[in-house]
Protein backbone atom coordinates (compact mmCIF):
# COMPACT_ATOMS: atom_id res chain seq x y z
CA UNK A 1 0.00 0.00 0.00
CA UNK A 2 1.75 3.46 -1.13
CA UNK A 3 2.02 5.59 1.90
CA UNK A 4 3.73 8.40 0.55
CA UNK A 5 -0.06 9.58 -0.30
CA UNK A 6 -0.33 13.66 0.76
CA UNK A 7 -3.78 15.14 1.22
CA UNK A 8 -4.64 17.19 -2.10
CA UNK A 9 -8.17 18.14 -0.54
CA UNK A 10 -9.49 21.90 -0.21
CA UNK A 11 -11.79 22.78 2.83
CA UNK A 12 -14.76 25.06 1.68
CA UNK A 13 -13.99 28.52 3.28
CA UNK A 14 -17.48 28.84 4.29
CA UNK A 15 -17.44 26.11 6.46
CA UNK A 16 -12.89 26.39 7.38
CA UNK A 17 -12.84 29.99 6.64
CA UNK A 18 -8.78 29.75 8.57
CA UNK A 19 -6.02 29.74 6.89
CA UNK A 20 -3.58 26.72 6.89
CA UNK A 21 -0.36 26.64 8.10
CA UNK A 22 2.48 23.96 8.18
CA UNK A 23 4.92 22.65 10.87
CA UNK A 24 7.76 20.15 9.49
CA UNK A 25 7.97 17.92 12.18
CA UNK A 26 10.89 15.46 12.23
CA UNK A 27 8.45 12.87 11.19
CA UNK A 28 6.32 14.66 9.07
CA UNK A 29 4.78 17.48 7.92
CA UNK A 30 1.63 18.78 10.14
CA UNK A 31 -1.06 21.06 8.96
CA UNK A 32 -2.58 23.15 11.65
CA UNK A 33 -4.91 26.37 12.22
CA UNK A 34 -3.34 29.05 14.87
CA UNK A 35 -6.07 31.48 14.28
CA UNK A 36 -7.25 33.98 17.01
CA UNK A 37 -4.70 36.36 19.97
CA UNK A 38 -5.40 35.72 23.71
CA UNK A 39 -4.22 32.45 25.91
CA UNK A 40 -3.26 29.44 23.72
CA UNK A 41 -5.93 26.72 23.25
CA UNK A 42 -4.50 23.71 21.52
CA UNK A 43 -7.62 21.59 20.35
CA UNK A 44 -6.41 17.74 20.26
CA UNK A 45 -8.57 16.02 17.64
CA UNK A 46 -9.59 12.25 18.02
CA UNK A 47 -10.65 9.37 15.40
CA UNK A 48 -11.05 9.34 12.60
CA UNK A 49 -11.52 13.55 12.56
CA UNK A 50 -9.19 16.47 12.10
CA UNK A 51 -8.85 20.21 13.02
CA UNK A 52 -12.29 20.62 10.84
CA UNK A 53 -14.23 18.67 13.91
CA UNK A 54 -13.26 22.16 16.13
CA UNK A 55 -14.41 25.06 13.54
CA UNK A 56 -17.48 26.07 15.31
CA UNK A 57 -15.61 26.57 18.41
CA UNK A 58 -12.70 28.05 16.77
CA UNK A 59 -15.12 30.86 15.28
CA UNK A 60 -16.66 31.33 18.38
CA UNK A 61 -13.64 31.70 20.41
CA UNK A 62 -10.69 33.39 18.31
CA UNK A 63 -12.22 36.30 19.73
CA UNK A 64 -10.54 35.98 23.10
CA UNK A 65 -8.27 32.69 22.48
CA UNK A 66 -5.37 32.12 20.53
CA UNK A 67 -6.51 28.63 19.09
CA UNK A 68 -4.43 25.98 17.79
CA UNK A 69 -5.85 23.29 16.47
CA UNK A 70 -3.62 20.46 14.01
CA UNK A 71 -3.94 17.54 12.57
CA UNK A 72 -2.15 14.79 13.28
CA UNK A 73 -0.04 12.74 11.18
CA UNK A 74 -2.42 10.58 9.24
CA UNK A 75 -5.04 12.33 9.65
CA UNK A 76 -7.23 16.07 8.05
CA UNK A 77 -4.33 17.50 5.38
CA UNK A 78 -1.00 16.11 7.66
CA UNK A 79 1.41 13.97 5.62
CA UNK A 80 0.96 10.45 5.51
CA UNK A 81 4.91 9.94 5.86
CA UNK A 82 6.79 6.02 4.79
CA UNK A 83 7.35 4.07 8.16
CA UNK A 84 5.27 6.10 10.41
CA UNK A 85 3.70 3.55 12.66
CA UNK A 86 0.42 5.81 13.39
CA UNK A 87 0.99 4.59 17.64
CA UNK A 88 -0.59 6.88 20.39
CA UNK A 89 2.93 7.59 21.47
CA UNK A 90 4.16 8.67 18.41
CA UNK A 91 1.25 11.32 17.92
CA UNK A 92 2.23 12.47 21.31
CA UNK A 93 5.71 12.99 20.13
CA UNK A 94 5.23 15.01 17.37
CA UNK A 95 2.34 17.22 18.48
CA UNK A 96 4.64 17.88 21.49
CA UNK A 97 7.61 18.72 19.12
CA UNK A 98 4.77 21.00 17.60
CA UNK A 99 4.03 22.34 20.73
CA UNK A 100 7.43 23.48 21.65
CA UNK A 101 7.72 24.71 18.48
CA UNK A 102 5.45 27.39 18.57
CA UNK A 103 7.04 28.28 21.96
CA UNK A 104 3.35 27.88 23.75
CA UNK A 105 3.61 28.67 27.35
CA UNK A 106 0.90 29.28 30.07
CA UNK A 107 -1.66 27.06 27.13
CA UNK A 108 -4.97 25.64 27.52
CA UNK A 109 -5.42 21.67 26.53
CA UNK A 110 -8.36 20.56 25.27
CA UNK A 111 -8.40 16.67 24.12
CA UNK A 112 -11.60 14.78 22.96
CA UNK A 113 -11.76 10.68 22.11
CA UNK A 114 -7.83 10.15 21.26
CA UNK A 115 -7.44 13.92 21.93
CA UNK A 116 -7.60 13.37 25.63
CA UNK A 117 -4.70 10.45 25.85
CA UNK A 118 -2.49 12.63 23.44
CA UNK A 119 -2.81 16.17 24.54
CA UNK A 120 -2.50 14.73 28.20
CA UNK A 121 0.67 12.66 27.10
CA UNK A 122 2.33 16.03 25.64
CA UNK A 123 0.61 18.16 28.85
CA UNK A 124 2.71 16.41 31.43
CA UNK A 125 6.01 16.74 30.28
CA UNK A 126 5.13 20.34 29.71
CA UNK A 127 3.30 20.58 33.09
CA UNK A 128 4.48 24.16 34.02
CA UNK A 129 4.03 25.56 30.76
CA UNK A 130 -0.18 24.20 31.01
CA UNK A 131 -2.46 26.88 32.69
CA UNK A 132 -5.55 24.33 32.56
CA UNK A 133 -7.07 21.71 31.08
CA UNK A 134 -10.28 21.32 29.02
CA UNK A 135 -11.52 17.22 28.48
CA UNK A 136 -14.76 16.02 26.80
CA UNK A 137 -15.60 12.02 25.87
CA UNK A 138 -12.53 10.92 26.53
CA UNK A 139 -9.95 9.00 29.07
CA UNK A 140 -6.26 8.62 29.83
CA UNK A 141 -5.92 5.42 32.01
CA UNK A 142 -5.82 1.57 30.75
CA UNK A 143 -9.21 0.33 29.42
CA UNK A 144 -10.91 -1.69 31.65
CA UNK A 145 -14.55 -1.47 30.11
CA UNK A 146 -15.11 -4.96 28.32
CA UNK A 147 -17.47 -3.42 25.69
CA UNK A 148 -14.32 -1.18 24.81
CA UNK A 149 -12.10 -3.85 24.82
CA UNK A 150 -14.47 -5.92 22.49
CA UNK A 151 -14.67 -2.89 20.63
CA UNK A 152 -10.60 -2.74 19.84
CA UNK A 153 -10.52 -6.34 19.13
CA UNK A 154 -13.56 -6.29 16.60
CA UNK A 155 -12.18 -3.21 15.22
CA UNK A 156 -8.93 -5.09 14.69
CA UNK A 157 -9.48 -8.05 13.38
CA UNK A 158 -9.10 -8.47 9.45
CA UNK A 159 -12.30 -7.75 8.49
CA UNK A 160 -13.37 -4.82 10.26
CA UNK A 161 -9.28 -3.47 9.44
CA UNK A 162 -10.48 -4.05 5.13
CA UNK A 163 -14.19 -2.18 6.39
CA UNK A 164 -11.92 0.75 7.69
CA UNK A 165 -9.16 0.84 4.80
CA UNK A 166 -11.57 -0.18 1.74
CA UNK A 167 -14.87 1.17 2.94
CA UNK A 168 -13.87 4.36 5.35
CA UNK A 169 -15.96 2.64 8.12
CA UNK A 170 -15.16 5.14 10.56
CA UNK A 171 -16.15 8.17 8.64
CA UNK A 172 -19.18 6.61 6.93
CA UNK A 173 -20.85 4.73 10.30
CA UNK A 174 -19.11 6.34 13.38
CA UNK A 175 -19.34 9.71 12.38
CA UNK A 176 -23.38 9.53 12.17
CA UNK A 177 -23.84 7.19 14.96
CA UNK A 178 -21.63 9.66 17.31
CA UNK A 179 -23.95 12.39 16.55
CA UNK A 180 -27.00 13.27 17.70
CA UNK A 181 -28.06 14.57 14.13
CA UNK A 182 -26.18 13.41 11.35
CA UNK A 183 -23.98 16.12 9.76
CA UNK A 184 -25.38 17.49 6.71
CA UNK A 185 -23.28 16.58 3.20
CA UNK A 186 -21.03 19.08 2.92
CA UNK A 187 -19.76 18.56 6.71
CA UNK A 188 -19.80 14.42 6.04
CA UNK A 189 -17.88 15.29 2.77
CA UNK A 190 -14.59 16.93 4.34
CA UNK A 191 -14.31 13.97 6.67
CA UNK A 192 -14.20 11.85 3.48
CA UNK A 193 -12.10 14.29 1.80
CA UNK A 194 -9.16 13.87 3.11
CA UNK A 195 -9.05 10.26 3.57
CA UNK A 196 -10.06 9.57 -0.23
CA UNK A 197 -7.91 5.74 -0.49
CA UNK A 198 -6.95 3.61 1.91
CA UNK A 199 -3.64 4.68 1.94
CA UNK A 200 -5.07 7.93 2.78
CA UNK A 201 -6.93 5.81 5.86
CA UNK A 202 -3.75 4.06 8.16
CA UNK A 203 -3.82 6.27 10.28
CA UNK A 204 -7.79 6.26 11.16
CA UNK A 205 -7.00 1.27 11.14
CA UNK A 206 -4.67 2.20 13.64
CA UNK A 207 -5.87 3.89 16.36
CA UNK A 208 -8.50 1.37 17.46
CA UNK A 209 -5.47 -1.32 17.56
CA UNK A 210 -4.23 1.24 20.27
CA UNK A 211 -7.13 1.06 22.81
CA UNK A 212 -5.03 -2.10 23.77
CA UNK A 213 -1.74 -2.13 22.56
CA UNK A 214 -0.81 1.81 24.07
CA UNK A 215 -1.67 0.20 27.53
CA UNK A 216 2.00 1.01 28.51
CA UNK A 217 1.48 4.68 27.79
CA UNK A 218 -2.18 4.96 29.33
CA UNK A 219 -0.53 3.63 32.64
CA UNK A 220 1.84 5.83 32.82
CA UNK A 221 -0.69 8.43 32.52
CA UNK A 222 -2.90 6.99 34.70
CA UNK A 223 0.16 7.77 37.72
CA UNK A 224 1.26 11.00 35.76
CA UNK A 225 -1.95 13.15 35.65
CA UNK A 226 -3.10 12.99 38.87
CA UNK A 227 0.65 13.62 39.62
CA UNK A 228 1.78 16.92 37.32
CA UNK A 229 -1.51 18.08 36.52
CA UNK A 230 -3.79 17.31 38.77
CA UNK A 231 -3.88 20.86 40.37
CA UNK A 232 -4.73 22.39 37.28
CA UNK A 233 -8.34 24.14 36.84
CA UNK A 234 -10.23 22.12 34.52
CA UNK A 235 -12.86 21.91 32.81
CA UNK A 236 -15.08 19.14 31.67
CA UNK A 237 -17.55 19.14 28.84
CA UNK A 238 -19.68 15.56 28.35
CA UNK A 239 -22.04 14.37 25.65
CA UNK A 240 -24.33 12.33 28.17
CA UNK A 241 -25.14 10.11 25.35
CA UNK A 242 -22.15 9.04 24.30
CA UNK A 243 -22.08 5.08 23.34
CA UNK A 244 -18.48 5.40 23.93
CA UNK A 245 -17.53 7.25 27.01
CA UNK A 246 -20.45 6.30 29.34
CA UNK A 247 -20.64 9.81 31.84
CA UNK A 248 -21.78 7.37 34.35
CA UNK A 249 -17.73 4.75 34.67
CA UNK A 250 -16.27 7.97 33.59
CA UNK A 251 -16.89 11.22 34.62
CA UNK A 252 -16.43 10.24 38.51
CA UNK A 253 -12.72 9.38 37.93
CA UNK A 254 -11.88 12.42 35.73
CA UNK A 255 -13.46 14.34 38.52
CA UNK A 256 -11.48 12.88 41.31
CA UNK A 257 -8.08 13.64 39.58
CA UNK A 258 -8.66 17.16 39.36
CA UNK A 259 -10.49 18.80 42.18
CA UNK A 260 -10.25 21.91 41.28
CA UNK A 261 -13.26 21.62 37.94
CA UNK A 262 -16.39 22.51 35.96
CA UNK A 263 -17.99 19.85 35.29
CA UNK A 264 -20.84 21.07 31.88
CA UNK A 265 -23.32 18.33 31.12
CA UNK A 266 -24.50 18.74 27.18
CA UNK A 267 -27.63 16.38 27.38
CA UNK A 268 -28.23 15.92 24.33
CA UNK A 269 -24.71 15.65 22.42
CA UNK A 270 -22.82 12.05 21.89
CA UNK A 271 -19.30 11.46 21.19
CA UNK A 272 -18.57 13.87 18.98
CA UNK A 273 -19.59 16.32 21.02
CA UNK A 274 -17.43 19.54 18.74
CA UNK A 275 -20.03 18.98 16.27
CA UNK A 276 -23.35 18.75 18.52
CA UNK A 277 -22.64 21.38 20.92
CA UNK A 278 -20.04 23.66 19.85
CA UNK A 279 -21.35 26.77 21.30
CA UNK A 280 -22.29 25.14 24.20
CA UNK A 281 -18.35 24.40 24.79
CA UNK A 282 -17.12 27.75 23.52
CA UNK A 283 -19.53 29.29 26.03
CA UNK A 284 -18.11 26.87 28.99
CA UNK A 285 -14.54 27.66 28.25
CA UNK A 286 -15.23 31.29 28.24
CA UNK A 287 -16.68 31.10 31.98
CA UNK A 288 -14.07 29.02 33.31
CA UNK A 289 -10.85 30.74 31.60
CA UNK A 290 -12.06 34.05 29.51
Amino acid sequence: MNQEFKPEFTPDPRLYPFESRWFDSSRGRIHYVDEGTGPPLLLCHGNPTWSFLYRDIITALRGQFRCIAPDYLGFGLSDRPPGFGYKIDQHAQVIGEFVDHLGLDGYLTMGQDWGGPISMAIAVQRAERVRGVVLGNTWFWPIDVLTTKIFSRVMSSPPMQKAILQRNFFVERLIPAGTAQRPGTAVMDHYRGVQPSPAARLGVAEMPKELLAARPLLERLSREVPAKLGAKPTLLVWGMKDFAFRPGPTIPRIRATFPDHMLVELPTAKHFIQEDAPEEIASAIIRCFG
